[in-house]
């Protein structure tokens, strides 16, 4: 259906003319404008332009400018660029994106410099950088760096882990030197693997490779709705076909895959004819009614409504670019594909056919290339406005016989950027380097009668009867009624033909009435003639204005309706004096008052009380005082002029001057009379102060000049004190400087650092409280502190503050205090020096005292922040006193609670009114030293005669009587008494010192030979231990040696063992696919991806694509060491059915690996880490080779080794909590202490399994779950651990009598001591030996894999209530008790703890044999050895003997490093790669001191021992020679075998490849591997095409063929 659209034309901006464009606002950039957008919320412009970034107020005032170029780059340098790329020059920063973040006030900016990486800068102010990384690698290239090249984004969510994120969508076209990503996700923060501007989502669907060289993308706009994302794009079909066709895409907003990414072909259709056309420009908006309503009569687009979304784009042709463009119409709920988002949908993303097209005809069809669209709803009408790069400011209107409500408005030369403001009032039009504003998007005003107004067809504009003007619909009174505002050139307008009478006196008053029958409710347009009544009491909507004494024709207004009020006005009594002291105020009282200004009495009387003639004019003003009296020489503040007669209505005052300077007045804060506020300009002269009256001019000429001078001067804010503040904000600073209080408060603002600082005290110097940091980075940068008088002086004062992170509290002392207070509390932390005032509360524990104790609250200016709640002991009692008196010589006073929560320096006691030091506290002793003399009392007393005085002791501000002291008096002493009195006693003293010093060194001798004598017992005791456990241990183990045939040993089999062996240690650990083999693939696709993966498998048994993927993949910077083990392990299962080709591989990258090592001269490092593909390789090589030895000769004595270790750790004590045993190799999980248990033999009877009651050995000190353990262990020996079941499935109940009780680690029944609870034990329950248990099933079950750490999970829990199982460790109270410990008890801890190292000696000395044992098993070249291990080390051999470089030492760390480091060492820690068991914490301790102990048997360095090496190297230090030559004499013996030939070899490897490989998973592993040939597609066709073998093998093709079936791509085959 054809739309017949009639375009009327109005040149808007030709119409403005002057004052249209007097009004208009523009801003000018230095450099070419490149991207535009605004901040909805506070109006703000962000322009970004090449070289620079501007923030702009809502009127392009500019409020900040950051320079972002040019920097020293070059596209072929990867950043961070130095000084090593000699190729940098200066380059331009092109902006390439912008983006508004409002949820975290952050404004994202994209340039083109350093391969487009972005920053994030503060949406209040720009200049501030929030972020910026250049280091962060290929991962945060955003943008692109060519210029050419078109970037769009549009801000969104996505979820992981229950956890929302900020993120935005970057659509872009692709650059030579770009990532190959053309939509991307990119996240705002750190979280995890990720960084800020990381890609977060890896989807081929939207990825340029291998379609850069076909497609040229050109991304126009994104915008989302819906739920939905969406990209409008032009791109070419084929390197043949460079016709630019139109596509819009979709997907979900949180897509965490691009699984609902759509996209369809976009065909503006004129006269149903379609030709190739790019889009230029798009805008969302609702269609409003009348094209809605025209829309869904043209039925092509279905139902419309006015509040539908509609997708507005222009478009022009490639063929002609004189043709005219259309703007195409789609809707967006329209994609042909209307999945719904959470779907797994996988479509065809860039094989979009023609016949699935969305179509739109044209609704504007003009001339010219558009370049933006920005579309509004006026009045049920969208309206266009369209840049043009050649053209006029135009406003078209459209319109059919049913109003169709299409507008345009063409504007000249703009860009891209064609803005609104947020009230959709004002239109930004951006051209090169020029931002304008154009002020309104409506020029009604300029039409004066009602035709022009109404053949404008503009649907801002229509004519208002009532008012007579042209103007918006809502600007008109009762616009909403019909036939009160006309628009539509059908309606018609009002014209007066005639009225009577033509003429009437300005002072007559009387009724005028009608004279014609019309009705006067009817509409003006019926009746021809319209006439109205007036009287003198009548009020009506009728207004005539009249003109007096002039020949000039009345005009008169009429309005539609005539409505009658009679009025009778009321009695009213009234003093006119009262609040009209001046002659304007009297004139300004209502009339009906008839109050005049008496110029005898000079005041305002009723007007038949003036004596006198009253005054027909009032006096000239008079000005009191101006506010304030200093003004800035930019002016824009205003200025309050005080006074009397200055007007009676705001239109009487005709001019303000101030200090010569006009002062623009401001109407809306006019107070009659009284009160002029005016907005002062600028100072004509900037150099010097200006100083000057105030004068203000009235109606009628009237002046009045002020006594009051008013001072233009220049403030100069010079310091800022302090410099320094916590982020969090509220440091009071003081902007120190010259003339600061120049305006008033309300003109003042500040800020710091773009945030905003509180003004507290304004004045000589200013006074405000800074605001919360806004940033990341913590110490900020020195921030600048900006001060901005009115709306354009700005002062700064640079680098004056910085803000530093907050004070934090690390501890406080002391912890308690007794109740009465007084105490001195310290607190320790950082940052206190940042704060200007602090507080500190004491609140005492719930239900810690009997009574109510309500809260201290202590604040001082100190820097000390608020401590949490310490414990409070109770009051100490005084004393009990004897009600004796004390003499002077006794200084020690006893009671009770003296030093619970109080020292000797901060306590005090007196004698009276003296005070006294005191010496010690104790908590029941206290020592003081009395005063010599006598002192005064602090009381009066009546009675003194026997010299009693109080002493008194004061803890903070308690104090207690404790008793009474008497002084004797003194008597006088002659000389020659007291010298031999003194001599004699000092000679004694010295003979008994020297006495006691020689007894003492002749005892301490005697100590020093029994302390011998206990050491010479103590190792034969230990040495009689070892012999003793040993024996045990060889006899209980021997039951287990004759179960420990083959098929008794849990041997994992041949997939698990791989599984483990080659993904366990992975990220993802026993959740890995290659584990799990779980992969998602729609059934519909299974049978291509199948024969994809097959034609995969082929691609890989060429050797030449398989070391070129190899060399490809380890170039990339982000293919690291653990992605490279991955990829090594899946190419090790996917090879495994050809693992001779397989060793070939790994032969060839071996060579190269040396190669390079050897020249780089560091050949003792090859090997030595798996950071290597092929390093990995060999360590799976390995594994494979070595897995049929295990089963037949090393296993045994392994598994021997790690049951007896299990058995040896389990017959002692083990803290559940602690993971420490008393029985361990590990002197780390050594338990520390003397543990009483005893042995018990429990009689275990397993529900529903029979009557047999199996004997299990257990300790009374286990846990219940430890004595689960050793039971399941005992009753299902026989199974492997995955077969058996888990702890938290069974139960275990105990019957002593008639009822049974059930046992649990934790219950009502826990011992509780203080805020620890215990761990119940066997010993809890008080059970004996030879007790009944019985062990049952519970109904909940739980998998293998959460068996492997559900006691870990369990304990993580129970650590939370302070549980402990066999040591409690240490709190707080015991590290006070041991800090006011002496040295000596110290020493004895010390001591002690390292005396139960013996206990190592006792575990190694009865492991001896199985650890001897099991090296001879691995290190035994004279028995069985490997094929693979022969024909490996031969290999190395004769590379040895290829270098010159390569001695002896070298050779043996290869071969070190390739087979026992690689390969045992890890067996040896992790038995669980073998066998089917469970290691615990605790025997993995032990087992890492046996591989430490292997792996220093295998170096040729010579370690030195002496006291102060770790115990587990003293352990073993006298085997470790015997170790070594063990080692030695194994790889000696090797080289003395018959070579292992390669026809041999491969005879042994197709062997293992036929007996194992349909037991792995290969198609998993080739699915896996492919997804690394997806991720680096393009640098693998890249290094192919560079190949010239892979060329003759035509591998290119092979792999895009591969490509298009797993991915559905379509390319160009």
């Amino acid at each position: 259906m054809e739309w017949a659209w009639q375009l009327a034309l109005v040149a808007l901006a030709t119409a403005c003319a002057a004052p249209c464009h007097a009004k208009n606002k523009e801003f000018p950039s230095d450099t070419l404008i490149n991207n535009v957008v605004t901040d909805p919320r506070s109006g703000r412009l962000y322009v970004g332009a090449v070289n620079r970034l501007y923030q702009l107020s809502a009127d392009l005032q500019v409020e900040s400018r950051t320079e972002t170029g040019p920097k020293r780059d070059n596209k072929q340098c990867t950043p961070p660029v130095t000084d090593a790329c000699e190729e940098a020059v200066d380059t331009d920063n092109h902006n390439k994106l912008l983006l508004v973040q409002e949820a975290t006030d952050v404004l994202v900016v994209c340039g083109s410099v350093f391969r487009g990486i972005c920053s994030l800068r503060n949406l209040s102010a720009a200049e501030q950088l929030l972020y910026f990384s250049d280091s962060k690698g290929e991962k945060s290239y955003v943008a692109t760096a060519e210029e050419g090249v078109s970037v769009v984004g549009v801000t969104s969510y996505f979820t992981k882990e229950t956890k929302n994120f900020t993120v935005f969508l970057v659509g872009k076209g692709y650059g030579s030197h770009d990532s190959t990503k053309l939509i991307s996700t990119r996240i705002l923060q750190d979280y995890g693997d990720w960084v800020v501007f990381d890609s977060i989502i890896e989807a081929s669907a939207v990825q340029a490779n291998p379609f850069v060289l076909r497609y040229l993308h050109d991304f126009r706009f994104a915008f989302k709705d819906g739920g939905f994302v969406y990209f409008l794009f032009s791109r070419t079909l084929g390197v043949q076909d460079t016709k630019n066709f139109t596509f819009v895409s979709r997907m979900c907003e949180d897509d965490q895959g691009y699984y609902s990414y759509t996209e369809l072909q976009l065909n503006c259709m004129d006269n149903l004819t379609f030709t190739p056309s790019p889009a230029q420009a798009a805008y969302v908006a609702t269609p409003g009614e009348v094209l809605a309503r025209n829309m869904t009569e043209s039925g092509r687009y279905g139902s419309v409504s006015a509040s539908d979304k509609v997708l507005f784009v222009t478009f022009t042709s490639d063929e002609d670019p004189s043709r005219q463009p259309c703007v195409g119409v789609v809707l967006s709920n329209n994609m042909a594909i209307n999945n719904r988002c959470g779907a797994e949908y996988l479509p065809s993303p860039l094989a979009s056919k023609a016949e699935f097209a969305l179509t739109a005809e044209p609704l504007l069809a003009r001339e010219g290339h558009m370049t933006a669209v920005a579309v509004a709803v006026e009045n049920g009408h969208a309206v266009a406005f369209l840049g043009t790069a050649n053209g006029e400011v135009e406003a078209d209107a459209g319109f059919s016989s049913s109003s169709s409500g299409l507008s345009a408005v063409l504007v000249k030369a703009v860009n891209k950027n064609l803005l609104f403001d947020p009230r959709l009032q004002h239109l930004y039009v951006t051209t090169e380097k020029k931002v304008r504003l154009l002020v309104p998007v409506q020029a009604c005003h300029l039409k004066t009668d009602c035709e022009s107004c109404v053949s404008m067809k503009d649907p801002y504009c229509g004519w208002c009867v009532l008012e007579g003007k042209c103007t918006k619909k809502t600007e008109c009174r009762r616009g909403g009624e019909e036939k009160i505002w006309l628009w539509s050139p059908n309606q018609q307008c009002v014209q007066i033909e005639s009225f009577q009478p033509p003429n009437l006196s300005c002072k007559e008053t009387r009724q005028v009435r009608e004279s014609d029958a019309g009705d006067a409710n009817q509409h003006v347009n019926h009746p021809d003639r319209l006439v109205c009544h007036t009287h003198t009491h009548t009020h009506t909507h009728t207004h005539v204005h009249q003109v007096c004494e002039s020949k000039t024709l009345l005009k008169m207004l009429i309005s539609f309706n005539l409505f009658l009020f009679l009025f009778y006005p009321p009695v009213v009594l009234y003093n006119c004096s009262v609040g009209r002291e001046d002659c304007s105020l009297c004139q300004h009282a209502d009339a009906a008052y008839r109050c005049v200004w008496c110029s005898a009495t000079r005041r305002c009387v009723y007007r038949e009380r003036c004596p006198g003639p009253e005054a027909a004019q009032c006096p000239p003003p008079q000005i009191t005082d101006i506010v304030p009296r200093f003004g800035p020489p930019n002016g824009q503040i205003s200025v309050t002029i005080k006074g009397s007669n200055m007007g009676i209505k705001r239109e009487d005052v005709k001019k303000i001057t101030v200090a010569g300077v006009e002062c623009v007045h401001q109407a809306d804060r006019y107070s009659v009379s009284t009160s002029v506020v005016c907005e002062i300009g600028p100072a004509s002269r900037m150099d010097v102060p200006m100083r000057g009256a105030v004068e203000v001019e009235l109606e009628g000429g009237r002046k009045g000049t002020s006594q009051v001078i008013f001072t233009y001067r220049d403030p100069k804010p010079l310091a800022v004190v302090p410099s320094r503040g916590p982020a969090g904000g509220g440091t009071l600073i003081t902007v120190q400087g010259e003339n600061l209080d120049t305006g008033t408060r309300d003109d003042v603002s500040v800020a710091v650092g773009g945030v905003p600082c509180e003004i507290v005290a304004f004045g000589e110097q200013i006074t405000c409280r800074t605001g919360r940091f806004r940033g990341t980075k913590v110490p900020s940068e020195l921030l600048p502190v900006t001060v901005l008088y009115g709306k354009n002086t700005t002062k700064e004062v640079g680098a004056a503050f910085q803000y530093l992170e907050d004070p934090k509290v690390t501890n406080f002392l002391p912890k308690d205090s007794f109740l009465c207070g007084g105490r001195r509390i310290m607190v320790v932390g950082s940052g206190f020096d940042l704060t200007q005032r602090a507080s500190l509360k004491v609140v005492p524990l719930a239900n810690e005292f009997s009574h109510s104790a309500s809260p201290v609250e202590v604040r001082d200016h100190g820097s000390t922040p608020a401590p949490p709640n310490p414990p409070i002991p109770p009051t100490p009692p005084p004393p009990p006193s004897t009600g004796q008196s004390r003499s002077l010589s006794s200084s020690l006073f006893q009671g009770r609670g003296f030093a619970k929560a109080m020292t000797a320096k901060e306590a005090q006691a007196f004698v009276g009114d003296a005070s006294c030091p005191v010496n010690i506290l104790q908590v029941t002793v206290l020592i003081l030293d009395a005063p010599q003399s006598q002192p005064g009392s602090r009381r009066q007393r009546r009675d003194t005669a026997d010299n009693m005085l109080e002493l008194v002791v004061k803890f903070g501000h308690g104090e207690w009587t404790v008793d009474s002291v008497s002084y004797a008096r003194k008597d006088d002493i002659p000389l020659a008494t007291i010298i031999p009195s003194v001599i004699i006693p000092m000679l004694l003293f010295i003979a008994v010192s020297v006495y006691c010093y020689r007894r003492k060194s002749q005892q301490a001798e005697r100590e020093y030979g029994k302390v011998k004598n206990q050491l010479a017992n103590l190792e034969e005791s230990v040495r009689d231990r070892c012999k003793k456990e040993f024996t045990d241990l060889m006899i209980e183990m021997e039951d287990h040696t004759s179960e420990l045939s083959e098929a008794r040993i849990p041997f994992l089999d041949y997939k698990t063992y791989t599984d483990r062996n080659f993904f366990l240690p992975s990220k993802d650990g026993a959740n890995d696919a290659m584990i799990t083999g779980k992969i998602q693939i729609p059934e519909a696709r299974k049978a291509i991806v199948a024969q994809a993966l097959n034609q995969f498998s082929n691609l890989l048994n060429s050797k030449t694509f398989l070391i070129n993927f190899i060399r490809t993949l380890e170039s990339r910077p982000d293919f690291n060491a653990r992605s490279r083990g991955y990829f090594a392990s899946l190419l090790t299962v996917a090879l495994h059915g050809k693992l001779e080709y397989y060793t070939d591989i790994m032969r060839t990258l071996l060579l190269e690996l040396m190669d390079e090592h050897v020249q780089n001269k560091n050949p003792k490092l090859m090997l030595r880490r798996s950071e290597t593909v092929v390093e990995r390789m060999l360590c799976n090589w390995m594994s494979i080779c070595i897995y049929q030895f295990l089963r037949d000769t090393a296993g045994e004595p392994l598994y021997k080794l790690f049951r007896a270790l299990k058995h040896q750790v389990e017959k002692g004590p083990v803290d559940a909590m602690l993971k420490k045993a008393k029985y361990t190799l590990n002197d780390t999980g050594l338990l520390g202490d003397d543990v009483e248990y005893s042995v018990l033999t429990l009689q275990v009877l397993v529900h529903g399994e029979g009557p047999d009651v199996t004997p299990v050995k257990v300790l009374n000190c286990d846990t219940i779950t430890q004595v689960k353990e050793k039971i399941i262990d005992q009753v299902y020996r026989n199974l492997p651990y995955s077969q058996r079941p888990v702890v938290e499935s069974v139960a275990l109940e105990w019957r002593p009598g008639s009822t049974g009780q059930i046992l649990s680690d934790m219950d009502l029944t826990s011992q509780q001591e203080g805020r620890w609870k215990r761990l119940n034990t066997l010993a809890h329950y008080n059970v004996r030996d030879n007790a009944t248990l019985v062990l049952s099933r519970v109904l909940h079950t739980r998998s293998f894999h959460q068996h492997q750490d559900s006691y870990e999970e369990k304990n993580a829990l129970l650590e939370e209530d302070n549980t402990y199982h066999l040591v409690r460790p240490a709190d707080e109270m015991d590290y006070g008790k041991s800090k006011r410990g002496s040295m000596k008890d110290k020493a004895m801890t010390k001591a002690i703890t390292e005396i139960y190292l013996t206990r190592l000696l006792s575990v190694k000395g009865t492991l001896q044999q199985f650890v001897d044992d099991f090296f001879r098993s691995v290190l035994c070249s004279s028995t069985v050895v490997p094929p693979a291990v022969k024909y490996f080390f031969d290999f190395l051999d004769e590379q040895a003997e290829r270098h010159d470089n390569v001695d002896e030492e070298t050779l043996h760390i290869w071969k070190t490093n390739s087979l026992p480091l690689r390969f045992w060492v890890t067996i040896l820690r992790n038995p669980h790669y073998v066998f089917d068991v469970h290691v615990t914490e605790v025997v993995d301790a032990s087992l890492h001191v046996i591989s430490q102990t292997f792996m220093d048997a295998c170096t040729k360095t010579e370690h030195k021992l002496s006291r102060e090496s770790p115990s587990n190297k003293l352990l073993y230090a006298r085997e470790i020679s015997t170790y070594k030559k063990m080692v030695d004499d194994y790889y000696k013996g090797i080289r003395q075998m018959v070579p292992v030939s390669d026809q041999d070899m491969n005879t042994h490897l197709a062997e293992v490849s036929r007996q194992h490989t349909d037991k792995l998973n290969t198609q998993l592993a080739l699915h896996q591997l492919y997804q690394y040939a997806s991720k680096y597609y393009d640098v693998i066709i890249q290094s192919l095409d560079e190949d010239p073998a892979a060329q003759n093998k035509q591998l290119t093709l092979r792999l895009q063929q591969i490509a298009a079936a797993l991915e559905n791509k379509v390319t160009d085959l």
